[in-house]
């Protein structure tokens, strides 16, 4: 069985990124990540994103656009994961982080300095080389 997760690639005008580090006592503890996490029975992608957004960060979701999918699975788990990765913009770029160690706003060619999970690392390489612009891709495509 593969659990489906959807995680936010959110670009401030400055172009900085958001990223969480997960918690000490979390599964890849210090790890860096996108917000998001799984989607639940029933759910749209864009109601588990915005689900999680509020949930991880008091965050608003204001629109989305898919942006690449990966399948992975870590070593020593059970079941496989299908991460849905979405350029994501925010009603107010002033977030509360809620369930993350830190939190940072992190231009793109500095996404390669931090700890990543495994499974993030093939967009990282994408955003951190400008293949891939979170917030031009929002603009230029129909959203939600």
């Amino acid at each position: 069985m593969t659990t489906i997760v959807v995680a936010a690639v959110i670009e401030r005008e400055d172009r900085r990124i958001l990223i969480g580090q997960r918690q000490r006592s979390d599964t890849s503890p210090l790890k860096w990540e996108f917000p998001g996490g799984k989607m639940e029975l029933g759910e749209k992608p864009a109601e588990a994103l915005a689900r999680e957004l509020r949930e991880e960060l008091t965050a608003t979701l204001k629109s989305c656009v898919e942006i690449g999918r990966v399948e992975y699975k870590y070593p020593n788990r059970g079941e496989g994961l299908e991460i849905r990765f979405y350029a994501a913009e925010i009603v107010d770029a002033n977030v509360q982080p809620r369930c993350f160690e830190n939190i940072a706003w992190v231009l793109p060619k500095d996404l390669g300095d931090y700890d990543f999970l495994a499974a993030n690392r093939p967009l990282i390489a994408q955003i951190a080389t400008g293949k891939v612009k979170p917030a031009e891709l929002l603009r230029n495509t129909t959203k939600l």
